[in-house]
């Protein structure tokens, strides 16, 4: 095959030793570009021969196959994601009513304190009230039986003095008789 191959020296321009004109290589009457092509030719050929294609397609569909299955799932963990987000609100609210609830209660209770409490000072200043007017009335009921006591004695000193001085014994002789035969009739 050598020898079927003639080969041309190319001549560099300006070169005085060549006498020929400038000619691109050739090999049985193809140049080079041509044999490029047909080498391209020769590898599509064994490449479709190979199923390369195939094999190309096969590979593309699993990597199709991952990428779908990657996207369900990215899918499955939003919808649980928005399914949790959702829940964690409603807990929210929950959360929130519940304290709403409690505060309310704490306001109801304070008032229901505040107000027991209210009523409770009220009911304690009432029987101190009623404790210290029964213990002036008790007072004045003690100043009044001591007055009473000593207003007494002394009309008793007095009656004593006034007897003493207007009646003697015979007065009073006088009077036990009379007393006496006042005794003896009948009423």
């Amino acid at each position: 095959m050598v020898e079927m191959i003639t080969m041309m020296t190319v001549a560099a321009p300006g070169d005085p030793t060549s006498s020929e004109a400038e000619h691109e290589p050739s090999a049985l009457g193809i140049s080079a570009g041509g044999w490029v092509a047909i080498a391209m030719l020769v590898v599509f050929a064994l490449a479709l021969f190979a199923k390369v294609p195939s094999i190309v397609a096969g590979m593309l569909d699993k990597k199709i196959a991952g990428i779908r299955e990657q996207l369900a799932n990215a899918e499955q963990l939003r919808k649980e994601a928005e399914a949790l987000k959702a829940d964690y609100e409603a807990k929210a609210r929950d959360v929130h009513k519940e304290v709403e609830a409690l505060r309310v209660s704490a306001e109801r209770q304070a008032v229901e304190i505040l107000d027991k409490a209210k009523a409770d000072a009220t009911a304690l200043i009432a029987r101190h009230s009623a404790m210290a007017e029964e213990k002036i009335a008790s007072a004045e009921r003690a100043v009044l039986a001591e007055i009473r006591g000593k207003a007494a004695d002394a009309a008793a000193q007095a009656a004593r003095a006034l007897i003493a001085e207007k009646h003697g014994a015979a007065a009073d002789k006088a009077l036990i008789d009379k007393t006496i035969a006042g005794l003896g009739r009948p009423n």
